[in-house]
């Protein structure tokens, strides 16, 4: 490869805005964002934004496009039985109002777009958990041109699942700045269970950001920790690692925040605009301490590069505070009369808000006019008690407050004006050649590997040019015109997005002309010019399209519609099972009447069994029983450098077997699992809530199903009545909130990450919430945090319905339980199952536990 070819790839790095209004959309172009991704009012991960309509769309599709920025959109929840026509049908609309590509969660959900709206590129949102290779694979077999990549990959991961996805014609994107989930994306259902607002619904509560203390049953009292908010990271930051982030292969960086303001995506979008250009033109460039100043008072938590760069302990965490705190100004130097003299490191401004960060807490305010002297000191009389010494911090600086202007940024055109005696009158406008923003289509481009001359044929602007012609030209009868005139009348482009660069005028000596017919004659020519702009954009994503098409086609597994209901299965024989983590408990559930029990790979090797959430040997001394099923987790990763199997020398697929049938709970299990020959269930941790995802299942060779814990019995029933893909569900157990990289028993101390030999997770620990809520909290073998629901689930009574609507299997979780809740479980579970089909009656409920969402559905 020729270094001028490498240079060219090495450029085309998308940056990709976040854009929650129109004022948002206004702010990221104009800093210089090469895509936006925004939501519309229904089925987007951000459904508190301001977000679009359908008409409010069309009119961003033509700001964005008209300037060489693309549109995502974002239909990145699960999507509900009773919502899969009205999604594809919002995707249709979309479609035909501009939007570029659609991310998405669910499975269903992207199979029904990629078959119904081809003109779009598909993009698999983050919230669908793609972290391996695998996983790649499974994008493309839904046909997808893009992934957005879980967070917590190093860039050895990057770069392995870059030229994975490169080999099949798709690109991946990867999150450079913003707000970090403590939880793997897509995996999260403390929101739904403990705030009654589901994060893969759009509408998160933000319990992470809530304060917990962490609690051992060999203490008193409360462990020790930096601060109490243990379930609340910094965020991420990349601007300091722009040359590896550009190195690692990612096709797009993604900046977060569509609920942040235009004021944050105007500052961040701009330096990152200033930083990725140096980095893509070759420099080892870092961010200058104005940029990160910039950063800072845009919004942090405090910055990290995370799991990028190998952070996965407390350094990525923000223990003390899980909001904004800014950028810091200087301290308290004194008080006098209640009046605070603040010694400040930075020019402040009035209409600034700061924050003082006092021993009982911190408080903002916002500075007057007459806070600031002459002499640049500043003095202000707060409402709550400061102390000398107090540290201040500035969260909002009024001098870079945004101020949109929607015909900003404007593009520059050359003039052409032409009255000659006796010849039509001509206006003419074309765009100055070599613009960047019409090279950015060809830049993102998965799959056109061009170099600079081809891209110019693909996506210049410079032939275009909007004319106008108007009657023949006459002499004056009163007053000629001059050029003064000309130009005067031509240059009023204040209410469009032109501004003009260069005016060439021929006007012959005494020509007559009224102004408004040159008023006229300018209007049509940039109405044509503005026309021809779009027409180009539109004609080159076709032709993006063809090419995406051509090297990632749609799965040609499909062998009916998606939408079309199929056969009801019948349930003949139910079948109980259990979840179990040790051989103790897995030989009780056996003996209390489970047909089979389902073992997790990672606690299935000697020395990793797990007893009510706590690594113990002593329950090893007999094996798993024979009828067992292998679980292959939700979290996979390869192991390459930088992960957690990499160093610990971990392969849960060690225990494989060609013709078994195992249980796979991610998308990247279920490729992997298939590759090798296994018949494969799929978890409930791939949310199949839908007739669309549940037929995909179907032709996809999935054996059974194990139903999403977000479904109410009745959205339950409309997907059994129209799919044959046996279902099951857990009954009994605690259901597991949250996955974390980071381990949540790392709060109390640093430690060595040798997990296997860890003293922490050979005793019971959990989160206390301040409402005096417990949530377990178990570490696996490769170190990462599973945490629990405090309150135990039970819809065992529920299971005449189940059998009734064609749920055929029954789980119990015994994760947490000892070996005589073990069998008392699922005894209770075989007398559900016995009771309903001989008699047709139901268990009583038991006190005090949950029935999660079975009949109070997720939001």
């Amino acid at each position: 490869m020729t270094e001028h070819h490498s240079s060219e790839k090495r450029r085309r790095v998308e940056l990709l805005a976040p854009a929650g209004s129109m004022e948002r959309l206004h702010a990221a172009v104009e800093a210089g964002a090469d895509a936006v991704y925004l939501g519309l009012d229904d089925f987007n991960a951000r459904r508190n934004a301001d977000n679009f309509t359908i008409e409010a769309l069309s009119e961003a599709c033509d700001y964005a496009h008209l300037r060489g920025v693309a549109v995502y959109v974002t239909l990145n929840i699960e999507i509900l039985p009773s919502e899969i026509g009205r999604a594809v049908d919002l995707a249709k609309r979309a479609s035909q109002a501009g939007a570029d590509a659609f991310i998405v969660q669910d499975l269903g959900l992207a199979a029904r777009i990629r078959e119904e709206v081809p003109q779009a590129e598909l993009h698999i949102s983050t919230q669908m958990n793609i972290h391996s290779v695998a996983g790649i694979q499974a994008a493309a077999r839904l046909g997808a041109s893009r992934v957005t990549l879980a967070r917590e990959l190093s860039f050895a991961q990057i770069k392995l699942l870059s030229a994975a996805a490169a080999q099949r014609g798709m690109v991946v994107e990867t999150f450079a700045h913003g707000a970090l989930c403590v939880c793997y994306s897509g995996q999260c259902l403390m929101s739904s269970l403990i705030g009654g607002r589901s994060a893969n619904r759009g509408l998160c509560a933000q319990a992470c950001r809530l304060p917990y203390e962490l609690q051992s049953s060999d203490r008193a009292s409360s462990l020790p920790a930096p601060g109490e908010h243990l379930l609340s990271p910094r965020d991420l930051c990349t601007a300091q690692i722009m040359p590896e982030m550009v190195a690692s292969g990612t096709s797009s960086l993604k900046i977060e925040g569509r609920m942040k303001s235009a004021t944050y995506v105007y500052a961040v979008v701009s330096v990152y605009r200033q930083i990725l250009d140096r980095a893509l033109a070759g420099e080892d460039v870092r961010p200058t301490e104005a940029q990160m100043n910039v950063l800072s008072e845009a919004f942090s938590r405090g910055f990290t590069t995370a799991y990028l760069t190998g952070e996965r302990g407390n350094d990525l965490m923000s223990y003390g505070r899980p909001n904004n705190r800014g950028a810091f100004v200087g301290r308290v130097a004194g008080i006098e009369g209640g009046v605070v003299r603040i010694d400040s490191e930075r020019t402040l401004h009035a209409g600034d808000v700061i924050e003082f960060w006092t021993k009982r807490g911190h408080f903002a305010h916002t500075l007057a006019e007459g806070s600031i002297g002459a002499d640049g000191v500043v003095r202000v009389s707060p409402d709550q008690k400061v102390g000398k010494g107090d540290r201040v911090f500035r969260v909002r600086n009024a001098e870079t407050a945004y101020e949109d202007d929607s015909l900003e940024p404007r593009l520059a055109v050359r003039g052409s004006v032409a009255l000659r005696l006796g010849r039509p009158a001509r206006v003419e406008f074309h765009l100055v050649p070599n613009q960047r923003a019409f090279e950015r289509l060809a830049q993102v481009s998965p799959v056109l590997d061009m170099g600079s001359d081809e891209l110019a044929a693909f996506a210049s602007p410079a032939g275009l040019r909007g004319v106008a012609v108007g009657p023949t030209v006459e002499p004056a009868r009163t007053r000629p015109l001059c050029r003064q005139d000309v130009r005067d009348h031509i240059d009023r482009l204040g209410q469009t997005p032109f501004a003009i660069e260069h005016m060439d005028i021929q006007l012959d000596e005494g020509v007559g002309m009224g102004f408004s017919l040159l008023h006229r004659l300018r209007s049509e020519a940039l109405d044509s010019l503005r026309a021809q702009v779009l027409d180009l954009y539109a004609g080159n994503h076709r032709m993006l399209m063809q090419a995406v098409d051509a090297l990632c086609p749609a799965s040609g597994e499909v062998s009916v519609p998606l939408s079309q209901p199929r056969r009801r299965s019948r349930v003949d024989e139910p079948l109980v099972v259990a979840w179990a983590t040790n051989p103790s408990c897995a030989r009780a559930a056996k003996r209390a009447g489970a047909q089979l029990v389902y073992i997790p790979a990672l606690n299935y090797k000697r020395g990793e069994a797990a007893l009510a959430g706590v690594r113990c040997d002593d329950v090893e001394q007999a094996g798993y029983p024979k009828q067992k099923v292998m679980a292959f987790p939700a979290v996979d990763h390869d192991p390459v450098e930088g992960t957690r199997e990499h160093a610990l020398g971990i392969d849960v697929w060690g225990c494989a077997r060609e013709g078994k049938t195992v249980l796979a709970d991610g998308v990247g299990s279920l490729m992997r699992a298939q590759e090798l020959g296994m018949s494969v269930e799929v978890g409930p941790h791939v949310p199949l809530t839908n007739i669309a995802s549940l037929n995909l299942a179907q032709d996809w060779g999935i054996q059974r199903v194990w139903l999403s814990p977000d479904l109410t019995l009745g959205q339950i029933a409309d997907v059994a009545e129209g799919s044959s893909v046996p279902l099951g569900i857990t009954v009994a157990g605690y259901t597991e909130l949250m996955i974390t990289e980071h381990c949540l028993l790392m709060s109390q101390g640093p430690c060595d990450q040798r997990c296997g030999s860890c003293r922490r997770r050979s005793v019971e620990h959990h989160l206390g919430d301040r409402k005096g809520f417990s949530f377990p909290v178990v570490t696996d073998a490769l170190g990462r945090s599973h945490l629990y629901n405090g309150v135990e689930l039970d819809i065992a009574f529920a299971i005449p319905d189940l059998l009734q609507i064609g749920v055929g299997a029954f789980m119990v979780d015994t994760t947490l339980l000892s070996k005589d809740e073990a069998h008392a479980a699922v005894s209770r579970v075989v007398r559900a199952v016995r009771m309903a089909r001989e008699t047709g009656t139901a268990i009583e409920k038991k006190r005090g536990a949950t029935t999660g969402h079975l009949f109070r559905g997720v939001t």
